[in-house]
């Protein structure tokens, strides 16, 4: 079956005119790497200042890349998307915190949205990130393996506790949480953290989603290394693939250090090593399931062709489709149309929260070849 991608009109149907007008000047503006340096170098710098650059942050990057400031907001999205056949993975975007009490309330809204998705068909699963709920620099120290303080080991337990009370509650619910990615210096504990999880938790469905981001040069000896770990220890290893989110700050980082990058050398061999990834899953499909976070349509028809040669139905709830709320339509309507399981990733928070989000998808609409142009053309194309 060969996913039509480039059908538009599917694409594009649950956005008017005036919304693709808009989103056609977003691209843009974001295909210029110089306003894109410039713009995240001034939101940057004034992001902790009163100076209120919001109103412009929400008219523009904010209302193309999520769903609204709070999970009650989102509901028109979620119910627009769900007209279409497509999920909503509720995305409370908050990182990079500092205070305990910030660390207590992202666990009581990240719980609230379990019940949320509980409640709705329309919501098949959940995401945080650890940083929403633990400094990042103790995350560095436990990856550094560095000797922690009595206050830090109290601190990384209640941190541990948190974690555990989301999925404690998810697994309850039958709610599927992703647990997403971070940069490679603070990845160590949490693989540590999410396999144990995973191992309790998924013996028999889905519940912990681990995330692997395959520009990593070690991420598909890790895969074979979890594969193996699931099959000995009889848990289904569930995993959120994607090409990565964070290259020009490993890079850089790796370069000011004089360590070799840990991200690949060039789009092909992410290309490659992505795909490799969902070929083992596929391969282990017995006790494996996948959620399949790209932009990429050779890896999109890729999975489709590797699940019908294995005769697995495109309903089947162990795999999924998703892509970025506001990018990549051509993907996930055209794939939802043909009747495998899609999702959107629907951020939502304060606009002001959301700015180091927003940050980055203007950088990857940038620094990804073709990425804004191919936006623009399809847009283009619908409109």
């Amino acid at each position: 079956m060969k996913i039509p991608f480039h059908n538009t009109e599917t694409a594009f149907q649950y956005k008017s005119t005036w919304e693709l007008t808009q989103a056609y000047l977003l691209f843009k503006g974001v295909g210029s790497p110089a306003l894109v340096h410039w713009g995240a170098r001034f939101l940057n710098a004034f992001i902790h200042t009163p100076i209120p650059f919001d109103p412009l942050l929400r008219a523009t990057l904010f209302k193309q890349f999520c769903g609204g400031e709070t999970a009650h907001a989102c509901s028109l999205t979620v119910r627009k998307l769900a007209e279409y056949g497509v999920g909503t993975v509720l995305d409370y975007s908050i990182e990079g915190a500092q205070d305990e009490t910030v660390f207590d309330a992202t666990e009581k809204e990240l719980l609230s949205n379990l019940t949320l998705a509980s409640q709705s068909k329309s919501i098949p699963f959940t995401v945080f990130k650890m940083t929403g709920l633990v400094r990042f620099t103790l995350l560095e120290k436990l990856h550094q393996k560095t000797a922690l303080t009595e206050a830090e080991t109290k601190e990384w337990h209640r941190a541990q506790e948190r974690v555990r009370r989301i999925i404690e509650k998810a697994a309850e619910l039958k709610v599927r949480v992703l647990v997403d990615a971070e940069e490679t210096w603070i990845q160590d504990p949490i693989d540590t953290l999410v396999e144990g999880f995973m191992k309790t938790f998924n013996q028999t469905q889905p519940t912990v989603y681990h995330t692997l981001q395959m520009y990593r040069s070690d991420r598909l000896d890790y895969l074979k290394k979890l594969l193996q770990k699931a099959q000995r220890d009889s848990f289904i290893c569930a995993v959120k693939l994607v090409r990565g989110a964070y290259m020009e700050k490993e890079r850089k980082r790796a370069e000011s250090k004089g360590m070799p990058s840990p991200i690949l050398p060039n789009k092909q061999a992410t290309d490659a090593s992505y795909d490799a990834a969902l070929k083992l899953l596929i391969d282990s499909t017995e006790n494996a399931a996948i959620f399949a976070g790209t932009h990429n349509e050779q890896s999109s028809q890729f999975l489709v062709d590797l699940m019908l040669e294995k005769g697995i139905d495109p309903k089947d709830l162990r795999f999924y489709f998703s892509q970025l709320l506001g990018m990549s339509d051509h993907l996930t309507f055209n794939l939802a149309q043909c009747g495998f399981n899609t999702a959107k990733y629907v951020p939502y928070g304060p606009v002001r929260e959301l700015t180091p989000y927003l940050i980055r998808r203007a950088q990857e609409n940038s620094a990804i070849s073709g990425q804004s142009l191919r936006e623009l053309e399809l847009i283009e194309k619908g409109t």
